[in-house]
Order: C-alpha cells, then structure tokens, then sequence
C-alpha cells in the first residue's frame, strides 16, 4: 500500500503547478519555442555545464570517494518544481522554466546512468546498473508538471478573470508554503530525522555545495548573457543550474545504489539550496542591472 506521502507530495507538486500556470498564457509558451535559444542554452548548461564542475570539484577537493560521487550524482539530476516556483516569484521568464523541467525530467534518463557510473569507476573502482524507467518518468511529468500547467493556463485564459487575478497575490505566499512542507516531510518524516548527526559530523561539506551552487548559478547566468539571451532569460537559467532534483538523487543513492553515504550530498544539498538560489538569482536580477546596467 503506498504511503501518504506518496499522494500528498505528487498532489502537493501539482496544486503548485496549477497556481503557477494561473500566471502563464499559451503565448509564453509559443514565444520559448519560436526562440529556443533560452532552451538549448539551458540544457547544455544543465547536462554538461553542471557534471563537467562537479567532477572537476570532485578531482580537486579532498573529499571522501562517497562524498565524490555524491556531488556527482546530485549535478547529474538538474529539474524539478522548486526552480519553477523559485522563477515565479522572481517574476523570470516561467515559460522557459517550466519547457527546462519538462525536457531535463527525460533527460536525466540518459545524463544520471552516464555521469553516475563513470564517477563510481573513477572515485570508487565500481559500477552498477541504473536503470530509471520511461514509463514511470512520462506519467509523472504527465500528471505533476504538463496538466496542472496547462489547467492553469486554460483558467487565465478562459476563467472568470477577477476571481483569477484575486488569486495570484495570495498564492504567491502559499505556494512557497506548499514547497517548504513537501520538502520537510520528504526530509524528515520519512527519514526520521537520522541525518542530523551526519549533518554536524560533515558540517564543513556545506563549503563545497554552496560554492558549486553559486558559483554554477553565476557562470550559467553569464554564459547565457554572452549567448545573446536577455536579462530575465539569463537569471531564470541560473535558478535553473542552481536547484536539482535532490529527491530522485536520494533515491537512487539509497533505493538503486544502496549506499546510504551517497546521500548525505543531495540531503545536504537540498537543505539550503532553495533559499541560497532564490537569493542569488534576486541578486543577479537587481543588483547586477544596477551596479553593471546591464539591460533587463
């Protein structure tokens, strides 16, 4: 029997996506795809940007052959509904954070397996079969990601238009709210709070993570600016590059790879990555066109 928290974090997931497709037209869409400059510039920097610095971090740091991999794994995993919400109210371009999701979720089919063996070879002289299935990937971008966003969209532009415009001021707060008790029940409920201790003992990992994750988020937001892509593009790509899929890379640290020490990366990760990223992609989006002019 499945658990509770297998329907209310995927009906969790959705009910966000529905209100953040209250604030989408089929146009913003049209626009992302008339232009894929902002897609094609955002993969790449997902699938090779992200695992080319992890494994240069992993070569050059002392850190523990886990921790390697873990790094590894966790940059090998980009997407997932907290960049969408984190651009949402960023007021960034969310049409092209919600196409990113929606392509990377395929993406990691090929990009987990790849990295994920070739830094267990490298760091610890193994490899395993990681198999993640079509299938099971499809239906739930299917039913977390495109149809609640489509919902929303078709209630924005349809819907009776007080009612939906009374709704997105308040569900700029409960939305985040939303996202903050999926993630802690994720993290502890079902783990019953045993990382904590790993927490302290590790305590210094976090100086790593958060390099990676400003340091990614801000190289992507140049590499885009130098792509041609303008202001809001380039700051939804960093919010993109800056939040992973910290919860499919537990599992297969656990689930697939049974090594519970893989984790405590991804955990790590996930711990402070929403908040960092939401701050360093405002700082990218105010200050950066304040202090350099450079054009929204």
């Amino acid at each position: 029997m499945q658990s509770l928290g297998g329907y209310l974090i995927p009906g969790g997931i959705a009910f966000i996506m529905l209100g953040i497709g209250l604030g989408l037209r089929f146009s913003d869409f049209r626009r992302v795809f008339l232009r894929p400059k902002g897609i094609l510039v955002g993969l790449a920097g997902q699938f090779f940007l992200l695992p080319l610095v992890a494994f240069l971090m992993a070569w050059a740091l002392p850190l523990d052959p886990m921790h390697k991999v873990g790094l590894v794994l966790i940059a090998s995993a980009p997407g997932g509904t907290a960049s969408n919400l984190v651009t949402h109210m960023l007021k960034g371009r969310v049409a092209l954070s919600v196409s990113l999701t929606s392509f990377n979720s395929f993406g990691i089919l090929i990009s987990i397996p790849l990295y994920l063996n070739l830094a267990l070879t490298w760091f610890l002289h193994t490899e395993t079969e990681i198999s993640i299935g079509f299938m099971d990937t499809f239906k739930e971008i299917l039913f977390t990601v495109v149809l609640p966003v489509v919902l929303g969209v078709l209630l924005h532009e349809y819907g009776p238009r007080e009612f939906i415009k009374r709704l997105q001021q308040p569900l700029r707060y409960i939305l985040p709210i939303i996202l903050f008790l999926i993630f802690s029940y994720a993290l502890f409920a079902e783990d019953g709070g045993s990382q904590s201790a790993a927490f302290l003992e590790h305590f210094w990992l976090f100086i790593p993570l958060i390099a990676f994750n400003v340091g990614t988020m801000v190289i992507g937001f140049f590499l885009s600016r130098w792509s041609g892509i303008k202001h809001d593009g380039s700051y939804t790509i960093a919010v993109e590059l800056g939040l992973q899929n910290a919860a499919l890379a537990i599992f297969i640290a656990t689930q697939v790879i049974g090594r519970a020490e893989i984790s405590l990366i991804p955990v790590m990760y996930s711990s402070f990555s929403f908040f960092s990223t939401w701050f360093i992609a405002w700082l990218l989006k105010h200050r950066l066109h304040e202090r350099f002019g450079i054009s929204l």
